[in-house]
């Protein structure tokens, strides 16, 4: 399987085309107080302009945000036109209890929902079932497909998830899932679209025939990211540490910056035949929306623009 990336320079971008039939999702994550909840409703009515497919809910490290999750998803769902899905998680909660949950989405009219194994509370402990929980990812994406006929969306990882001893363990893994009901994969954040063909190519050889979505990390601050990435097992190639370097106090050129990078990287993805991007969005609109812009996603009203 061949896949053209386009040019590895990002001298020359071609800012001026549309990505033809580029299709988006965004990622919020549940606010903690007045002011985040003020923030991250503004950006839910902005972004909500651009008609994104689906947009997701995160769920804190060992269920840490499980009402927070809940009550967002059910925001979304009764005060705009989206479709949220809900992030869940295997970590902390009893069998029961998260059956309880989806049981609950399914009442409230969530017909999505991410389901993945989740971190631990405490990361030195490492991840540790709950002893009468859903051991996995692939468990709990049985569980979801028993109780209701939901879209499934599950994580994968071009650069191979931390805790996998190998790339075709990773690779076992992601099988797994899909082979449980999954219907679709979002990637964790990369920054080199040969990564990701990469990785599409090794799916296609385990049979993994879903559609894998690419996740996108628009960069409002790199020693943020790096601690991210550290986290994650993410390459942050040097490349890219040169065009933030000296950037720490200049927060607009920060920002035009990083729309130039990650809108080259999805004209690149789109060149390999890539036409849906997952936009992890912190909360913050601006960023995610200029990216948009400059892919050719507009407004699909007479709401604002920038």
């Amino acid at each position: 399987m061949t896949h053209n990336s386009g040019s590895n320079s990002l001298t020359n971008p071609s800012f001026a085309s549309p990505v033809v039939g580029a299709r988006v999702s965004f990622e919020f994550f549940p606010p903690t107080t007045a002011k985040m909840e003020e923030t991250l409703w503004q950006s839910i009515q902005k972004l909500e302009t651009l008609s994104p497919r689906f947009v997701s809910v995160t769920y804190g490290a060992g269920g840490s945000t499980r009402e927070r999750t809940h009550s967002t998803v059910k925001r979304i769902l009764n005060e705009t036109n989206l479709a949220p899905a809900a992030h869940l998680t295997c970590v902390g909660a009893s069998r029961d209890e998260i059956d309880n949950i989806i049981w609950k989405y399914k009442e409230a009219g969530v017909h999505h929902i991410v389901a993945l194994r989740g971190d631990a509370a405490d990361p030195e402990m490492g991840y540790q079932p709950h002893p009468e929980g859903y051991a996995n990812a692939e468990a709990l994406v049985k569980g979801i497909r028993d109780i209701g006929d939901f879209e499934v969306s599950v994580a994968a990882y071009p650069e191979m998830h931390p805790d996998s001893a190998t790339l075709a363990a990773d690779l076992d893994n992601l099988k797994r899932k899909i082979d449980a009901g999954a219907t679709q994969a979002i990637t964790q954040f990369f920054f080199e679209p040969d990564s990701y063909f990469r990785f599409l190519d090794h799916c296609q050889s385990y049979g993994i025939d879903v559609p894998i979505i690419p996740g996108i990390l628009p960069v409002s601050n790199f020693k943020t990211l790096l601690r991210f990435a550290d986290m994650n097992g993410t390459s942050v190639p040097n490349w890219m540490a040169d065009m933030f370097e000296g950037l720490d106090g200049r927060p607009q050129t920060r920002q035009l910056v990083a729309a130039s990078v990650a809108s080259e990287m999805c004209r690149r993805l789109s060149a390999g035949g890539i036409k849906d991007f997952h936009f992890y969005t912190l909360n913050r609109e601006e960023l995610t929306y200029v990216i948009c812009h400059m892919l050719g996603i507009r407004p699909n009203n007479s709401g604002p623009s920038l």
